[in-house]
């Protein structure tokens, strides 16, 4: 695989509690492990962003959710697998994930990633992924890599080379909520 030179030392930084600048399904992300509440303010201070502002947890498998919210929809594999593009959802009742990538209702906001390089990664890491949009708060979502701001590259601890070059643009991950009773409410289209 053509990224597997960037997997083994995004790996050393994530599990050091660093953060990565990578490509995912949708936008380049900042990157750490959600578990590492230190890690998740690294995050938060890069991106001088207010904290109170919830960040996307990315994880490999539906499976997987299960160990990161209390009480799943019964049907959540069939809904999620409805979805026609990168999406989003937040649901209620967080677990196991650092406290402050936690929105102060209780509620994250997590996305099943059809990504390779990034289920190989998070496979790999056995943790979700913190992914939030690689630019300063307050400033537009880069649409390439090249467009990243110089400060958010340098911020990071470890710049993916994978996909450098790609200048497909491709937009944010739509984001919905989702209702205990299984109705979807739209964030972002």
């Amino acid at each position: 695989m053509q990224f597997e030179t960037d997997i083994t030392p995004c790996l050393r930084v994530l599990k050091e509690g660093g953060l990565i600048l990578y490509p995912t399904d949708t936008v380049w992300g900042i990157g750490c492990d959600a578990t590492n509440e230190a890690a998740v303010q690294d995050v938060f201070t890069l991106k001088q962003r207010d904290e109170t502002k919830s960040l996307v947890i990315l994880l490999a498998d539906v499976r997987d959710l299960m160990q990161y919210i209390a009480h799943p929809h019964p049907d959540l594999a069939n809904i999620l697998q409805g979805f026609d593009r990168p999406t989003t959802v937040i649901y209620d009742g967080a677990l196991g994930l650092a406290r402050n990538a936690i929105h102060q209702d209780g509620s994250v906001a997590i996305r099943i990633v059809q990504d390779e390089f990034c289920r190989h990664l998070i496979k790999r890491l056995r943790k979700p992924l913190v992914s939030t949009s690689a630019n300063l708060s307050g400033q537009p979502t880069p649409a390439t890599f090249a467009a990243i701001d110089p400060a958010i590259k340098e911020g990071v601890n470890y710049v993916v080379q994978y996909r450098q070059n790609d200048t497909t643009v491709k937009p944010p991950s739509r984001i919905i909520r989702l209702h205990d009773n299984g109705s979807l409410d739209v964030i972002r289209e």
